[in-house]
C-alpha cells in the first residue's frame, strides 16, 4: 500500500512572505472563501499551532498560481530575445511575480505544473555540488499563455495543444513523458495530468522511473502507466 506523504503546513505570515502580501490579507481571503464559492474557494484550514491556523502550503500554491491577481494578469513581460536564458529568480521576475523564489516554489511544490527548464547545469564542486536551471524567454511565453487561471485576454482564448495518440499495446517498458502519460490515462490536457499528479491523485506515478537531460524531465513506463489507469480513474 503506498503511504501519501504529510502536507507541509504554513501559517498566515509564511503564505504572506511568499506571495507578497500581508498575514492579515491571507487571514481575509479566508474569511472571505464563502463568498466566492461559486469560484474558487481559498484552502480550509488544515490545522492550527497555538491560535495560528496553518494550511496546506502546496494547495495554498496552487490556489494563487491558478488565480493570478489582476496586478499579474495585466502584467506585460518585457521584450527580450526568445532564446535568452534565465534563471528561476529572472524567470520569476520576468513573469510579474513579486516573489522571486516563485518560480523555484513551482517546481519544488508542484512537479510538472511549470516547464521543465530547458538547461541544467551541474555546477560547484563534488563536495557541495548544485544545479543551475534556466529557462527560455519563449518557453515562459508560452506557458504564461496558457497558464490555468489566466482566463480570456485580449478578447480570445487559447486553446491546449491535442494530445498524441499513444497505442496502450506498445512495450510496457518504454519510457514515456508527462504528455503521453496524460493520454494514456485519458486526461484532457497534460496541464490536467500535471495537476492531478501534484495533488496525489496518481499515487503510481508519484516517482517516476527514469529522469532524463540532467534530471530536468520524468519518465515513466508504459506498464506502470496503465497499472495507474487500472487502479483508478483520473480526476479530470
Amino acid at each position: 500500500m503506498t503511504s501519501r506523504r504529510e502536507p507541509r503546513l504554513a501559517d498566515a505570515a509564511e503564505i504572506a512572505a511568499e506571495q507578497g502580501l500581508t498575514p492579515a490579507r491571507i487571514s481575509g481571503l479566508y474569511n472571505e472563501r464563502a463568498e466566492n464559492a461559486a469560484g474558487v474557494p481559498f484552502p480550509e484550514v488544515a490545522g492550527m499551532r497555538g491560535r495560528a491556523r496553518l494550511w496546506d502550503h502546496a494547495k495554498v500554491t496552487e490556489w494563487f498560481a491558478h488565480r493570478p491577481s489582476a496586478r499579474l494578469r495585466q502584467h506585460a513581460p518585457p521584450a527580450r530575445d526568445p532564446q535568452d536564458l534565465l534563471n528561476a529568480a529572472e524567470a520569476s521576475r520576468y513573469l510579474g511575480y513579486k516573489n522571486p523564489n516563485q518560480v523555484t516554489t513551482f517546481v519544488r511544490d508542484h512537479p510538472g505544473y511549470f516547464p521543465d527548464p530547458d538547461v541544467v547545469e551541474e555546477l560547484g564542486t563534488a563536495d557541495n555540488p548544485y544545479r543551475r536551471q534556466q529557462w527560455r524567454v519563449q518557453t515562459l511565453l508560452d506557458w504564461m499563455a496558457t497558464r490555468p487561471g489566466r482566463g480570456k485576454h485580449a478578447g480570445a482564448k487559447r486553446a491546449a495543444p491535442a494530445l498524441p495518440d499513444v497505442p496502450a499495446d506498445g512495450d510496457p517498458d518504454e519510457l514515456l513523458g508527462a504528455t503521453q502519460a496524460a493520454a494514456l490515462l485519458g486526461f484532457k490536457s497534460v496541464n490536467s495530468f500535471s495537476s492531478s499528479l501534484s495533488q496525489g491523485n496518481l499515487p503510481l506515478l508519484a516517482t517516476p522511473d527514469a529522469l532524463t537531460e540532467k534530471g530536468s524531465r520524468r519518465r515513466w513506463t508504459r506498464r506502470r502507466i496503465l497499472e495507474q489507469a487500472d487502479q483508478r480513474s483520473p480526476r479530470r
